[in-house]
């Protein structure tokens, strides 16, 4: 079974959290909430959350992929965790799989990963990512790094995170379940 590690920070975007968390645990991928802190985190529309596990209780390198929901002030938190940059840093380094959407490739520049790669955010966070080959395009898929836009694109980020955790296949199949996807 594949394993994702999800950093969370108090001032998440609910919906994004939310949608990934949900849609990867659908299609048996074990999802681990491990919060910047033990206790409840609120989002940043005052939804709270307890998370499964205290980051500090878990080890990145155990996981095959990361992902980081937007939102804020929690991007702002996570940019300010070195543990959570360290685990972007270890991830990148074991080339394995790392998301971020929204607000969220912030964190990714900061741990030094955007030099030179694809990818996307919410509009105005463009204007404060730099050395990036930035595109406009819902979800950005460049080697092992996936991003995307927005609490509007989560459904699409999220099944692209199954596609490419498990195969295309399984992403169709949930899709259509969810009604995620017109069909004929």
């Amino acid at each position: 079974m594949k394993k994702v590690l999800l950093p969370l920070a108090d001032g998440f975007e609910e919906i994004e959290t939310m949608t990934i968390v949900d849609v990867l645990r659908r299609a048996g991928i074990e999802v681990v909430i491990a919060g910047l802190k033990a206790s409840e985190l609120t989002g940043a529309h005052q939804i709270r959350i307890k998370p499964d596990k205290a980051l500090a209780d878990v080890k990145p390198e155990s996981f095959d992929m990361i992902v980081l929901p937007g939102g804020q002030p929690g991007v702002d938190n996570l940019r300010k965790d070195s543990r959570v940059l360290d685990a972007l840093k270890k991830m990148k380094k074991s080339n394995k799989l790392v998301g971020a959407i929204c607000a969220a490739p912030l964190v990714l520049q900061d741990a030094g990963l955007i030099s030179g790669v694809k990818l996307t955010s919410y509009p105005s966070v463009e204007q404060n990512l730099s050395g990036c080959q930035y595109q406009t395009t819902r979800v950005v898929v460049d080697g092992n790094l996936i991003t995307s836009r927005g609490p509007g694109t989560s459904m699409e980020f999220a099944l692209k995170l199954v596609e490419i955790l498990t195969d295309k296949q399984q992403a169709e199949n949930l899709s259509q379940a969810l009604l995620a996807t017109q069909h004929a």
